[in-house]
Parts: C-alpha cells; structure tokens; sequence
C-alpha cells in the first residue's frame, strides 16, 4: 500500500497540475528530506524542490510541516529564497531557488579562506537576526543545513525545530532530539543528558553559537570528528582562532554570540576586513556612491585574487558594474573589472550579457573609455564575432586613426593586430591601409614607429597583388625617418618580411633601400641593417645559383656579340649599345595606334600633318612638314593591361586611391623611369614647337647613331651630330626627328618626347644643325639620358 501511494504521489509530481518538472536527486547528508534539481514549467527557469514523503516519515512529520511553515515566514537574505510550498496527502514539497549542498564544496576541498570566511559572514549576520530580531533559536546550525546559491552564497535551511522563546511550547524542546544526528552536533550541556529543555536556563543564543563554531571547523578542517575532539583547531586561520573557542566553550552562559562574533570580525584589521567583504557589501550600492567612494571600491575589486567566487561576481556584481559604467558614469575603471570578471563567463554568458554593452561601448565619443575598450580588445577578441567585428566594431575603431589626441590614434594602430584575424580581405586591403598610410606619416614619432611594426606583422595578411608595394613604399619611407627608432623598425621589419618579397624587389628595390643605412650614423641600426643585408643577399644568392648560366639564344640563332672597349662606337653591343637597345625595346612593345590631330593654325592658315614614332627607336621626319608651324602628336589611349607587361592576380580588390596613398618606393621624384603626368591619362597631347632651334643640352644624337652602326661599312663613320666640322662648327645635316625617352618598364607608348624644333622643312636631305657641346644645367633631374658621367 505505501509503494502505491509514494508511486500515485510521484504521478502527481509528473502530472500537467503539477508546476515543476523534478529532475535528478541529490544527496544529502542524514536529513528527514530529499532534494532535487528542478525546473518551474512556466519559464523554465531552474530550481531546487525539498520532498518528504508522509506515509514513510511520519515520525518526522511535526520537524516537515515546522520548517515549511517557519521557510515561508521567515526573509532573510541569508535564508534560503522559498517560491513555492505544495502539501498533498502524501507529500510536502518545498521548492527553492537553485542551491547546491555546502558540503559538496568541502568534501571537494574547492573553497578559498576568502570564500570561507564570506560564508561564515553570511551565516553569522543571519544567526544574528534569527536570534536577536527573531527572538528564535535555530537548533540545527551545521554544514548540512547550509546550502549555496547560483551565486555562490552560503544560505541557511535546516528549520525543523527553529523555535521562537515567545512560545512555552517550542518546538525544540520537544522535537530537538529527534533530528538526525542531533546527538553527534548537540551542545555539551544538551548532549550531557539535560535534553533541549536546559536551553530555557542559559543564553537564548548558546545553541546556535556553539553551532556556528561546529560550522566553521568543518569548512577549514573538511571534516568533523564530533564535539569531543574539535578543540584543536586545525586549520582555521590564526586571526581566528580566539573568537573560535569562546563559540564553542563548554560553559553556555560565556560562548560568544553570533552577533558579538560578527562585530569582532568587522573591526579594523580583524578576520572579516577582506577585500572580497567589502565589495560584496559595497556592490549594492555602487550607483549612488560618490566618485571617491566608487574609486575606492573599485581598487578593492583590483585587489582580489583569481580565486574570487565567480558566480557570485557574474551573478550580483556584474549587473551593477554594467549599469554603473552605462548609465551611472563609472568609465574605465569600472570596465576593467567587468572584463576581469567576464574571463571566467562561458561563451553564451558573455555574449548574453556583455556583447551588446561592449557594442554600444564602443559608440561612446568618450576617450577614456575608447583607449580602455582598446586596451582591453585582446581579452575579449576571442568572444566577439567576426561579423561583429567586421561590421560594427572596426566602422567605430577608425575614427580613432584621425584623432585629434595622440593615444586615441597610437592605441588605434597596435589594436589593428589584434583585429585583423576577424576582418574581411576587402577592409584590410582597403580601408585599412588607407588610415595606415596616414599614421605612417604621423607628426608624432612614436605613431610612425608603431604603423610600421603594425605593417611588419600583419604583412602576410594584405592582399598579394599590393603587398610588395605597400610594404616597400612604407619601410622605404621609414628608413629615411628622423627619428631613429623609426628607421630601425624598418629594417627590423624588413628583415622579418624577406619571404613576402620576390627575389627581382629584393635585388631592385629593398637591398638598395637598406644599403643606404649601414652607414647611418646610429650604430645599433648599422648593425640591424648589416643584419637585414645579409638576409635579402642571402636569399638572391640562393636565387642567382638557379639561374641559367646565359640567356643567350643557341649557337647558330643570332650573331654573338664581339666585346668591344668602352670607347669603341663601332659595335652597338658596347656599354651604350646594351643602354640604347632596353631604350629602343621598350618602345617597340608599345602597343596602340597614333591618332592624327589638328595643327595649330598660324595666320589663319590651316594645316594637317601626322608623325609616328617607329618601332626601331628612330625618330621618323614629319609629312609633308610646313615651317615654322608647330605640329601635334595625339597618343592613343593604352588601357592597363598593355601599360603594364605582367599582371599579378589579387585575391581580394584593391583601389587605386589606396595604393596612391603609399606612393612609390621614394618621394624624391628621382624614379629614373616615372612618367609624367600627361601621360598617365588616356590620351596625352604633346606639342612640338618648330620655331625654336633644337638644343640636346650637348646630348649625343642617339637616333643618328643608331642609323650609322645599321649601316653596312667597314669602318663605319662617327654618328652625325657627335662629330665636329673642320671650322669648330657641329656638322647638322641629319633630318630633324622626334627624340622620345623610355618611361620605364611595363609603360607603353612614349610617355615622355622631348620637344624637337626644326627651323627648316624636313624634306631638305640636308639640313644643317647646330649642336652646342658646351654642358649646360639639367632642367629634367634624373630623369634625363644626359647623364653621361
């Protein structure tokens, strides 16, 4: 029969009506309930449900029905939080908040002194109201009627036999003996054979103090021998050891209460004066302290150790941290310790409760907070999402690059390390470098020095069309930084690159940049310098053993050519002769046609005239010339894949404004092959004036060298224009001819013309010229062939 009510009482439990699902059981030590976890149907929240069972305990009913009366009547934040008490005919079902068993935790040896002591805190400020505002004995104050909350707090339970001294028939007078191991706990003036009812002749609270002194040798010691033997007290700290035995000295009438416990703990420097204490009961209040008061709760928070109860923190301090840095002005500080906390928060806790704070964080105009949010991205890098980061965060994070303080824009610049593992390949290649090209050229030293160790490690993340470029540009640009750390990050960073480079920019561009500082004048970037050399040689010597031992065609292909002296013009194979033929090369791959354009009318007068530029490098004399009018050239429009001779495949796009904003490998304009720039347009219009004498600055006539070493002689005649007559004068009967220079590699077309004058029509086989051999200044720079030196 009592099988059949316990299973219709456990139906009942199941049944629709019922509001809580009971889940698993959970043991307990000897107690007249039994508790298990829960969860209430209509939110699905989670709880604890106490169930006794009234066919098989009836002995105990009087202790069931006492505590589930005196659980609801009884509030106190250190009593456990009662949500519902079900009795039927079988049962009495007490559910609670969620809470674990204290003696879990000690058997497990997983709490802290601090923790320990915050316990006892709670139990003893609870015990205090019970005995004193309650006017009420506990009776039953061990470690098996303590429980912990979610939140990690110690709540106390166990009234079966709480009584209050207003009644004559208390509860535990009568009942107090029938507790479960209340013989091994009882008081020594109980246990000797008085019984409970001697509590009427001594201290209302003796029996609870001398339990608080039970409570606390089990959590120090993790176990209890029985009141005989607990008057060594182990390992229970030493501040604590005198307020511990007058708890539990034999003779009632001289034990400590709890109240008066408490009150010793809380004095200066005594056992409860613990950072942990404090913040607990200073976090309540957090909104309504003052900025000094907040100050210094906050610096307590830094103080405590990793082993703070974490639930506790997540659970009740949390909340308030987040509401105090939002809305009641906390600022950075308060941040950190939200951070701090959030460590220890799973994944879908810290994107519940501390993504959409960190999201609106970062909206917030406030520096403080921006430069605090940066500091601390590389804790929370890892729990935001990359579509977050992505697309809300680094829009916000960019406009610390142009501000106005200088560590809003160097925070904003080492912060690109940590983000760039969650930002797409298009922000990186595009908006990213384009703020990193301003901080590159910073007016502070220190923002420079950092864009380029920025650019140095995250390098291999930049899309491989624009790498080479931005990173040569950069570090180029570096080394010729004023400021010495700058330009030894430059060549640090160059050195930690070399793998990115490809052996043609090693030996061209990157070695002749870095040649430059191992004379500079500090010595450790001399020797950071000799360091990068050796690295780039290394790697082209490597190279240069692959290579082939010539490029030369096979025998019986081509002619070979005879070594000449440097002064001997009579092999085009000589020194000049390997200059003139890349010059003429690069003119022969150009591709487009020459459009004809109108010539500029004189006198009213109108005439048309076309001038092409050969393939072999030779300037062709105008048709049909007409003197002394000035003639047009209209170069036609090359798109970018005849401009450039090998196109690099990219994996993400890159816009033009992003590379401009780099530049080229220097800022001299002393590019030997940059082009000018009319002719970096579509269509380029190039006016050749033919009223003004024609004056190479006493440059050799190439055009006219070159037609001599074409022609079949023995011993072939200086070129026209590089000799001189008999009477001093230069000898001028080669027809007038456009002179064109090369742009540079992978540019078509000629970019640049020197203007050519004729002052006679070119039809005249024999036109005389006069060549000035005198040097005179160069206007061009560099970037003329009158270099000859």
């Amino acid at each position: 029969m009592d099988f059949l009510k316990s299973a219709v009482a456990s139906a009942i439990a199941k049944s629709s009506s019922f509001p809580y699902t009971i889940g698993d059981r959970i043991d307990l030590d000897a107690s007249i309930w039994t508790l298990s976890n829960a969860t209430k149907k209509d939110d699905n929240s989670p709880c604890s449900i106490f169930t006794f069972d009234l066919n098989t305990q009836r002995t105990f009913v009087p202790l069931a029905k006492n505590a589930a009366r005196k659980l609801r009547t009884i509030r106190h934040p250190g009593v456990i939080k009662v949500l519902d008490v079900i009795e039927n005919e079988t049962h009495i079902y007490i559910a609670t908040e969620k809470i674990t068993p204290l003696s879990w935790h000690i058997r497990r040896n997983s709490l802290s002194e601090e923790t320990i002591k915050w316990g006892l805190y709670n139990v003893a400020r609870t015990l205090a109201f019970i005995n004193g505002e309650a006017s009420s004995i506990h009776g039953n104050v061990r470690v098996g009627a303590v429980y912990t909350s979610d939140s990690g707090e110690w709540k106390l339970a166990g009234f079966e036999t709480l009584s209050s001294m207003n009644d004559d028939e208390a509860m535990i007078y009568t009942y107090g003996s029938l507790v479960p191991d209340s013989n091994r706990y009882a008081p020594p003036e109980v246990a000797s054979g008085g019984g409970w009812s001697v509590v009427k002749k001594n201290p209302l609270s003796a029996p609870d103090s001398f339990g608080l002194g039970t409570l606390l040798y089990e959590a120090f010691n993790g176990n209890f021998p029985g009141t005989d033997r607990i008057a060594q007290p182990g390992k229970i700290p030493a501040n604590m050891v005198a307020p511990y035995k007058r708890l539990i000295n034999t003779n009632p009438k001289l034990r400590l209460s709890a109240g008066h416990f408490l009150e010793q703990g809380k004095k200066s420097g005594s056992f409860f004066e613990t950072p942990l204490i404090h913040i607990i009961e200073g976090a309540d209040s957090l909104g309504l302290k003052s900025e000094e008061e907040r100050n210094q709760f906050l610096a307590e928070l830094e103080e405590l150790t990793d082993d703070f109860p974490e639930d506790f923190f997540k659970i009740k301090i949390l909340p308030e941290l987040l509401k105090s840095v939002e809305f009641g002005g906390g600022g950075p500080q308060v941040f950190s310790a939200i951070i701090k906390i959030g460590v220890k928060m799973s994944d879908e806790e810290w994107e519940g409760k501390l993504l959409p704070v960190v999201l609106r964080l970062f909206a917030s105009p406030d520096r403080a907070m921006r430069v605090c949010l940066l500091d601390n991205l590389p804790a929370m890098i890892d729990r935001l999402p990359q579509k977050d980061v992505n697309n809300k965060i680094f829009p916000m994070m960019v406009t610390g690059f142009t501000d106005t303080a200088p560590v809003v824009r160097e925070q904003t610049v080492k912060a690109v390390l940590t983000v760039i593992t969650k930002l797409s390949d298009r922000t990186i290649n595009g908006e990213l470098l384009r703020h990193l090209a301003k901080t590159a050229n910073d007016e502070q030293p220190g923002i420079r020095t950092n864009t380029t160790i920025c650019l140095g490690k995250i390098a291999r993340s930049l899309g491989a069309s624009s790498r080479a470029k931005v990173l040569i540009a950069a570090f180029t640009r570096s080394l010729r930084d004023p400021f010495v750390h700058a330009r030894n990050a430059a060549l640090m960073a160059f050195a930690a690159t070399a793998d990115v480079f490809s052996e043609e920019d090693c030996a061209t561009k990157v070695l002749p940049a870095i040649c430059a500082s191992l004379i500079d004048k500090e010595k450790f970037v001399r020797e950071t310098a000799n360091k990068a050399f050796d690295t780039y040689a290394n790697k082209i010597k490597h190279y240069a053993e692959t290579l082939p031992d010539t490029a030369a065609p096979a025998e019986g292909a081509a002619r070979p050519a005879t070594p000449t002296r440097m002064g001997n013009q009579n092999d085009a194979s000589g020194w000049a002769g390997w200059a003139i033929s890349s010059f003429t090369n690069k003119i022969s791959t150009a591709k487009g046609e020459m459009n004809s354009a109108p010539a500029i009318p004189v006198n009213g007068a109108t005439s048309t005239q076309t001038r092409s530029l050969p393939v072999s490098g030779r300037a062709t004399p105008l048709a049909n010339p007409v003197p002394d009018r000035p003639a047009t050239i209209r170069l036609a429009s090359t798109t970018t894949s005849q401009r450039t001779s090998v196109e690099t495949p990219s994996e993400a796009p890159v816009d033009d404004d992003v590379l401009d904003a780099w530049g080229e490998m220097d800022d001299d304009d002393d590019n030997f092959f940059d082009a000018p720039a009319a002719a970096k347009n579509n269509t380029s219009t190039i006016t050749i004036s033919t009223t003004t004498p024609f004056d190479d600055g006493g440059e050799p006539d190439f055009a006219g060298w070159l037609a001599a070493q074409n022609k079949p002689k023995a011993k072939p005649p200086l070129p026209k224009g590089l000799s001189k007559a008999a009477n001093g004068t230069s000898l001028a009967s080669r027809p007038a001819a456009v002179r064109t220079q090369s742009a540079g590699p992978g540019v078509t077309a000629a970019k640049k013309a020197v203007p050519v004058a004729n002052k006679r029509p070119v039809a005249v086989a024999a036109a005389t010229k006069k060549v000035d051999l005198k040097p005179k200044d160069d206007e061009g720079g560099d970037d003329d062939w009158g270099a000859w030196d």
